[in-house]
C-alpha cells in the first residue's frame, strides 16, 4: 500500500509539471484542457463470484485520481472499498479493497466535446478481510492478491471543472483463496462526479 501512495503522489506531481508546461486550452468553455489533474467519486456495484458459477452483489464506493500525461493517454489509480453481508446465501460477509494503478486513454469526439470515452488497464492488490479464506492450513478471516481491471467508461463535460461518469464497466480479477480455483471474475460498475484541477 505505501508502493501505490507513492505512485499517486509521483502522479500528482508528474501532472503538474507538465500542466504548467502546457498552453492554455483554445476554447476553455467546452471540453477539458490538453493537460489536467482529474479526481472521480464513484459508487460502485459488482457481480462478484466465490467459486463454480455462483455469484452475489457487493457495493461501495471509489476515488480514482488520472494525470492527463499527452494528449488523451493518462496515468490514472484508483482505490475501490466494496462490502456484502452474505455471500451465495451462506452468511459470510465479505469486505474487499482494491487499489490499482495503470495507463487510460481517453477519446474526445471532435464534434461533440462534452463526451469522453476511456478505456483502461490497471494492476494493484485486492485486500479482503471480515470473511473466511479457506488454505491448506484451515482458514484465515483476511487474504491479498494481485488485482488486474480492464474496462472503459464515458464523461459528460458539464463545465470546465465538473463532469459525471455516467458509467464505467470494469472486469476485474483477484486471486483470493476460496474452495474452488482461489480465482474470481468480477463484473465492477460505477458511475459519479468528476473535478478538474
Amino acid at each position: 500500500m505505501r508502493n501505490f501512495l507513492s505512485s499517486v503522489l509521483l502522479l500528482g506531481a508528474a501532472t503538474s509539471f507538465l500542466g504548467a508546461q502546457a498552453p492554455p486550452a483554445k476554447n476553455s468553455n467546452e471540453g477539458a484542457p490538453t493537460n489536467h489533474l482529474e479526481i472521480a467519486v464513484k459508487y460502485d456495484a459488482s457481480r462478484a463470484n466465490s467459486s463454480g458459477n455462483s455469484g452475489f452483489w457487493m457495493q461501495g464506493g471509489s476515488v480514482q485520481a488520472e494525470g492527463r500525461l499527452f494528449r488523451g493517454l493518462g496515468a490514472v489509480a484508483d482505490v475501490s472499498g466494496q462490502h456484502t453481508g452474505n455471500i451465495d446465501g451462506s452468511g459470510v460477509g465479505l469486505d474487499m479493497v482494491t487499489a490499482t494503478i495503470g495507463p487510460r486513454y481517453t477519446w474526445q469526439p471532435t464534434r461533440y466535446r462534452r463526451y469522453a470515452f476511456l478505456g483502461q488497464a490497471l494492476i494493484g492488490e485486492a485486500n479482503g478481510f471480515n470473511s473466511t479464506f479457506p488454505k491448506m492450513s484451515g482458514a484465515e478471516s483476511r487474504a491479498h492478491s494481485l488485482a488486474l481491471k480492464i474496462g472503459c467508461g464515458m464523461n459528460y463535460t458539464f463545465s470546465r471543472r465538473f463532469a459525471m461518469r455516467a458509467f464505467e464497466a470494469d472486469w476485474l480479477r483477484t486471486q483470493l483463496p476460496n474452495s474452488a480455483d482461489g480465482v474470481q471474475n468480477s463484473l465492477h460498475l460505477s458511475a459519479g462526479i468528476v473535478y478538474r484541477f
